[in-house]
């Protein structure tokens, strides 16, 4: 009776992974959104990989873990390795920059097991000042994998965090182009300022000059 029902789990387990192994071998999961933003300042938030903290849903999940950067703090090379209870482990780093418009990096996961995906960030205009971000990831399902996917969409668990980032981002973004703008207006106010008491005391000199110049020749004319 045993060595029946061993038997019965053998074949199930050996038809659900073979079941298992028709899944798709490989996976991409996309988000956009749109960032009242310029590109330039939108990029700035992703190519830093410090700056993530302050938008990524996975921060959020595990503030407690662990982080470790290594590299240049921006560009190809830089990198940031996490571990914690919540997130597990991996690393991320950056493999190509185009600022501001392109961002890819490798993701390697450790914990609790090993994957490695391509991430990458395109920036474009959607008009006036606004930016049109689109995150993606692709990756290769090896049999863990497939199996892991038949209980749990990719595209809707890896998807809604990508959602929740991008909103994330876009009011970091938002909000640091304000900051510059205002910074850059209040700096052109005050060149102006400056620039018109520059104006007003070469007027004032010129002035001065021309006065001195015609009292200079009226006593001239009064000696003759």
């Amino acid at each position: 009776m045993f060595k029946k029902i061993l038997l019965v789990l053998v074949v199930a387990v050996g038809g659900f992974l073979a079941f298992a192994a028709t899944r798709p071998d490989t996976y991409h999961v996309e988000r956009s959104t749109s960032i009242d933003a310029p590109a330039a300042v939108v990029f700035s938030q992703l190519e830093n990989l410090k700056a993530w903290e302050a938008w990524s849903p996975w921060e959020k999940r595990d503030p407690a873990m662990k982080k470790t950067y290594e590299g240049p703090p921006l560009g190809v090379g830089a990198a940031y390795s996490w571990e914690g209870k919540e997130s597990g482990a991996g690393k991320m780093t950056v493999t190509n920059s185009e600022a501001p418009r392109l961002l890819k990096l490798r993701l390697e996961f450790i914990k609790p097991f090993t994957a490695t995906a391509a991430v990458e960030f395109k920036l474009a205009s959607a008009g006036g000042k606004a930016t049109g971000v689109t995150w993606a990831m692709d990756g290769t399902n090896n049999l863990m994998g497939k199996v892991f996917g038949i209980f749990m969409n990719m595209d809707q668990s890896v998807g809604g965090d990508f959602e929740k980032g991008l909103a994330g981002l876009k009011t970091v973004a938002e909000a640091e182009g304000e900051k510059q703008a205002a910074a850059a207006k209040a700096k052109a106010e005050a060149d102006a300022a400056a620039a018109a008491v520059v104006r007003a005391e070469a007027e004032a000199a010129t002035r001065a000059a021309m006065e001195a110049e015609a009292a200079s020749k009226g006593k001239a004319k009064g000696k003759k």
